[in-house]
């Protein structure tokens, strides 16, 4: 099999189409086109379907693609690591995070990485939905409490939890019962509240004044006093140390885990471990405060 024609069609694999390749590696449509036909001639399989201004991968296609992208790019990071003689971390790394942690701490975290390993292009993009790492060539995404996944391995390297918090002028009886929320998202939250104090479990009838779609938004229009919301306390905890707003108590079961996730059929690449460690040394222990900490330093 000819690498360079596998290699060619693996990029038009990730990106989704010719166009979007030869835009992406600065190469010619017609050149990519070619070596793609090539290769499907040598397999005798035909590994995109065209039409229009659109190409999409066959079922073979597909295979071959999911079976030959970690190996590829684990044949660059011996390519790269032979030729700095492995004292270099060096290439390109992906990491897909999600919105508040990119909101509050990686813009820090990658200028730190950056000045670090000058020789790596790092690109971040922020998504709260599971991105499909393979095939949208990410090599790292972090992701809260992710569900089992046996194609991908890490680590939690963050732990938070949430609690209910309101301005110190708002009343936790509420008019006629009933405290004012902010809300993330349009779902219909329940009509009570149960929040944990040193007292005991409290139940808080609500009713949603304000449907929001960040926790930013939520801290900062719970700020002004529109009423109580359930926030992470590391996104909090200024505004708690400072008494612009006040803890009513916790959510009960409301544990978050941050996730450093893999494909597990890849080996660890020198990018990928640099970035891990990276983020043990910002939060060794892993601890709400210590995100707090950072988020306010």
């Amino acid at each position: 099999m000819d690498l360079l024609a596998l290699a060619d069609f693996n990029l038009v694999a990730r990106h989704g189409g010719f166009g979007k390749a030869a835009r992406a590696a600065g190469r010619p449509k017609a050149t990519l086109s070619r070596r793609v036909a090539e290769l499907e001639a040598a397999l005798d399989l035909r590994l995109f379907e065209r039409g229009g201004r659109q190409s999409k991968l066959t079922e073979e296609g597909r295979a071959l693609f999911e079976r030959t992208a970690a190996l590829l790019s684990e044949l660059d990071e011996t390519a790269a690591a032979i030729a700095s003689g492995g004292g270099t971390v060096r290439g390109r790394l992906r990491v897909s995070a999600p919105l508040l942690f990119s909101q509050t701490a990686m813009g820090r975290l990658a200028a730190e990485f950056a000045l670090r390993h000058p020789e790596v292009r790092l690109e971040v993009t922020t998504d709260d939905r599971a991105v499909d790492m393979i095939e949208e060539g990410y090599d790292l995404v972090i992701r809260v409490n992710p569900a089992p996944d046996e194609s991908l391995v890490g680590r939690a390297f963050l732990r938070d939890r949430l609690v209910v918090v309101a301005s110190p002028a708002l009343a936790r009886s509420g008019r006629d019962g009933i405290v004012p929320v902010v809300v993330r998202g349009s779902g219909d939250p329940k009509g009570v509240w149960d929040v944990a104090t040193p007292d005991g479990r409290v139940p808080i009838a609500i009713e949603p004044v304000l449907r929001l779609s960040s926790l930013i938004m939520v801290r900062d229009a719970v700020r002004a006093g529109v009423g109580a919301a359930r926030l992470p306390i590391s996104l909090v905890a200024g505004d708690l140390d400072s008494g612009r707003l006040v803890r009513w108590g916790d959510v009960e079961g409301s544990e978050i885990a941050l996730w450093a996730l893999y494909p597990s059929r890849r080996l660890l690449s020198a990018r990928v471990s640099a970035f891990l460690d990276l983020l043990k040394q910002a939060f060794p222990k892993g601890a709400p405060d210590e995100l707090a900490a950072y988020v306010m330093s």
